[in-house]
């Protein structure tokens, strides 16, 4: 049986980075943390949908 990906979690992502600015983690650890609530599909929805950075 495949393993199937949990759906991108905003609040997971956001949790991990925080916990990265605070110095709360490992660089690994946040990484690891960041793969797995979704990162790379929250990117790569942005990247599709044409997003840019405003810049400010």
């Amino acid at each position: 049986m495949p393993f199937e990906r949990p759906a991108p979690d905003l609040s997971k992502l956001l949790t991990a980075w925080e916990a990265w600015e605070k110095g709360e983690e490992q660089p690994g650890r946040v990484l690891a943390n960041l793969k797995t609530a979704g990162l790379a599909e929250i990117l790569a929805e942005l990247k599709s949908s044409g997003w840019a950075p405003s810049g400010k």
